[in-house]
């Protein structure tokens, strides 16, 4: 028993980050398609959590009702959940408003330098 996976490393992997992870990062980018902001995304990684305890517990012999678990795949799948939304978010930026904002990062977007140079 580890601090973050019960059973092993890989149990923890695939099931955590594999497929409720995927299941994060769409989210995430469903999320921010529709423009919503990211709390929404959160709210619903509160309930992605619990299943990814339900598939370690009914697959793999894991906890049910473990809060420390629980916490550990909720935070994990509300980061790549943030990651999924800010991703889509800042291509939907970049591509929906090309005359206002350019890309400075995969995760970031920045306004776009006017035609004379200088941003006031």
């Amino acid at each position: 028993m580890g601090i973050l996976w019960e059973n092993s490393f890989w149990v923890f992997f695939f099931v955590t980050v594999v497929l409720a992870g995927g299941a994060a990062w769409m989210s995430g980018r469903a999320i921010a398609r529709s423009w919503e902001p990211y709390w929404q995304a959160a709210a619903w990684m509160l309930l992605l959590g619990a299943a990814a305890r339900f598939i370690h517990f009914s697959l793999f012999g894991g906890t049910l009702l473990s809060l420390h678990y629980y916490a550990v795949d909720t935070v994990i799948l509300m980061g790549i959940a943030w990651l999924g939304h800010r991703a889509t978010l800042a291509g939907l930026m970049t591509r929906q408003y090309r005359f206002a904002y350019e890309t400075s990062t995969p995760l970031t977007w920045r306004p776009r330098a006017p035609a004379g140079g200088k941003i006031d």
